[in-house]
């Protein structure tokens, strides 16, 4: 199924997405991860029945705008610009599908306006990673000198697109020859002597202030839609090894486990999770 190209201005910045499926059903807004695009969600969509998916590249990814000045990225910022896409779009109540740090902003969206959340779909997500009120300050710090280091960082240049491919494979995440190719096509700018990644050096720095636990949990329990979030055996669970805990203390969150990495949605584990996620989806009212 090939993708159409959408693009919508928020506030004076330019985003580009990507389409899959007949607009005239159910509406979900896909929100991929860290440092990635929407070509995360290349595989899935196509997969996924009686749907009409709209994936972004959020704010400073792929081939969308970089926030202007010189602040941090922070997750809630990105809340705003996915209604008014929503919005633009003219829909008034539709799903979410994150993965990973999409997920969590997912999250944020459903308890934020959670009468226009019907249903939401996590992918190796829901919550990020704990911190505590007295490392606020610590954390500012971080981020401050974070953004005055990135200022300074020469970008990496490929000397063409295979070589930055393979470099995508070997991120912090490995990622099969096919999965970094998607995400590397849609995250590379041409320059005079290669490429660049196309991805705000900003979003490498620290956030500038974390939400806690409690804010979190305000958020998942504001939702009042159904939730279904896909962990992988060799994902977040084994990064932190209280996340399953963590997540376990949202009854209101139907959790599915399948083998595979972080990134198992673009990977040979995507039609399981599309199997999850289409009766997950198909069940709405």
């Amino acid at each position: 199924m090939q993708a159409q190209e959408l693009t919508f201005n928020v506030d004076g910045l330019q985003f580009a997405a990507q389409a899959w499926g007949n607009p005239e059903h159910y509406p979900i807004l896909a929100l991929h991860g860290w440092l990635d695009n929407s070509a995360s969600f290349f595989a899935l969509a196509p997969l996924l029945n009686n749907v009409y998916i709209v994936a972004l590249d959020m704010a400073g990814h792929g081939q969308t705008s970089h926030r202007l000045g010189s602040f941090p990225y922070n997750i809630w910022e990105d809340v705003a610009e996915i209604f008014a896409i929503a919005d633009q779009l003219g829909w008034k109540e539709f799903g979410l599908l994150g993965h990973s740090r999409g997920a969590i902003i997912a999250t944020l969206c459903a308890g934020t306006f959670p009468e226009r959340i019907s249903r939401l779909g996590l992918i190796e997500g829901l919550l990020p990673e704990p911190t505590r009120s007295e490392d606020t300050p610590v954390q500012l710090a971080r981020s401050i000198q974070g953004i005055k280091a990135q200022s300074v960082k020469a970008l990496s240049l490929y000397p063409d697109v295979v070589t930055a491919i393979k470099a995508r494979e070997r991120g912090m995440f490995p990622l099969s020859y096919a999965a970094a190719k998607a995400l590397t096509e849609r995250g590379l700018k041409k320059v005079e002597k290669g490429y660049h990644w196309s991805t705000d050096q900003r979003l490498l720095a620290p956030s500038a202030v974390k939400l806690l636990p409690e804010q979190m949990a305000a958020f998942v329990a504001r939702a009042t839609c159904p939730i279904a979030l896909v962990l992988a055996d060799e994902g977040m669970p084994k990064l932190f090894p209280k996340y399953s805990e963590s997540v376990d203390a949202y009854p209101q969150v139907f959790v599915t486990r399948l083998p595979g990495g972080h990134h198992l949605h673009m990977e040979k584990e995507v039609t399981k999770v599309a199997a999850v996620l289409n009766s997950f989806f198909d069940k709405r009212d």
